[in-house]
């Protein structure tokens, strides 16, 4: 997996960038952008392995950048992590790793 440094940067930025705030807030528009860049990075990788691509339906897997902004604007930091952690868990769970 050739990404997979990338996608381990993307992954802890994310996870450093939640950290310590709170769940009761809606994410501002810089965080989400990062985080629908991330999601995105998440995306395609799933994508390119065969062995995930069947299971990525709904939103969570959108290709669409506007897809992830949007929603985290609307979305608490927890609901964000969760959504990341989510995909991540997925990845993980069919690529083996």
């Amino acid at each position: 997996m050739a990404n997979r440094p990338r996608f381990l940067a993307i992954f802890f930025l994310a996870t450093f960038s939640v950290s310590g705030l709170t769940a009761a807030h809606a994410a501002e528009p810089g965080f989400c952008k990062q985080y629908a860049q991330a999601a995105l990075t998440q995306v395609r990788g799933g994508l390119s392995n065969p062995a995930c691509a069947a299971g990525m339906q709904g939103a969570r897997w959108s290709t669409d950048f506007a897809i992830h902004y949007e929603w985290c604007l609307g979305a608490s930091f927890a609901a964000s992590g969760g959504e990341r952690d989510a995909r991540t868990h997925y990845l993980r769970g069919c690529t083996g790793h």
